[in-house]
């Protein structure tokens, strides 16, 4: 059975492709940093699902994820970094976008995603000549990365640092390990039920005219890991308002 390791996905967009990729006939190791006993509910709901967790920005726990997740799985198919932090912070407000902000969103969206794959490359190929097609890593990212857009400044910048990522992998690694990314727009998660202002953009400006439901970006993902040929897209699912 094909084993998939999905970051951040206790709740919301990562839980939703957390049971997509089990449906899909996946060995499901799920993750978080804090929320213990909704990952180990979730993995006891799931068939061939366990939990581990990890903070993201220690080095030592990226490396051990990995490791712990081949001690009890034997392999990894499927890599997709969905873990990711934000803070709202208005983009005229430069002051407020201090250093340590920046240092401390850079380490999990961006550094994280990359050290995830270098940590996971061998065992990625190794299945991929098991298996005769190549291993997959799937990043989620934010349409913010590509519009200038988004919850802050250095939340966007680090997307769009997590798009050019994923094309320099894509390059880097083929044909053994496909590497593409998933930029969302609105999600309509308990995260995003106050935001008022977005829902009503989506709602009147995008051709769909509404936000995205958790399980519309699980079935790209599901879409990109069953895909053997597509490598270096970022596809943005965000019910076209990027067309507007």
């Amino acid at each position: 059975m094909p084993v998939a390791l999905v970051t951040g996905s206790t709740s919301g967009i990562g839980a939703a492709i957390a049971h997509r990729l089990s449906r899909e006939g996946y060995e499901v190791v799920l993750h978080s940093r804090s929320s213990v006993e909704a990952g180990q509910a979730m993995a006891r709901d799931l068939p061939a699902a366990r939990y581990i967790q990890a903070d993201l920005s220690l080095e030592e726990q990226r490396r051990s994820l990995v490791e712990q997740t081949l001690r009890e799985c034997g392999r990894i198919d499927l890599l997709v970094n969905n873990a990711g932090i934000s803070e709202v912070i208005a983009h005229n407000d430069l002051l407020a976008a201090t250093p340590e902000i920046w240092q401390r969103m850079h380490e999990v969206n961006v550094v994280a995603p990359f050290r995830l794959v270098a940590h996971a490359r061998a065992a990625l190929e190794a299945c991929a000549k098991l298996r005769g097609r190549p291993a997959c890593v799937i990043n989620i990212s934010s349409h913010a990365g590509v519009r200038p857009k988004g919850a802050s400044i250095p939340y966007s910048a680090g997307k769009a640092a997590l798009n050019h990522m994923t094309r320099l992998l894509a390059l880097s690694l083929a044909p053994d390990i496909r590497v593409n990314a998933v930029a969302p727009g609105l999600v309509e998660t308990p995260l995003t039920e106050s935001w008022a202002t977005a829902r009503a953009l989506w709602t009147e400006k995008s051709p769909m005219r509404r936000g995205a439901q958790p399980q519309d970006i699980a079935q790209v993902v599901a879409l990109l890991a069953d895909s053997d040929y597509l490598t270096g897209e970022v596809i943005v699912s965000d019910g076209g308002l990027n067309l507007t």
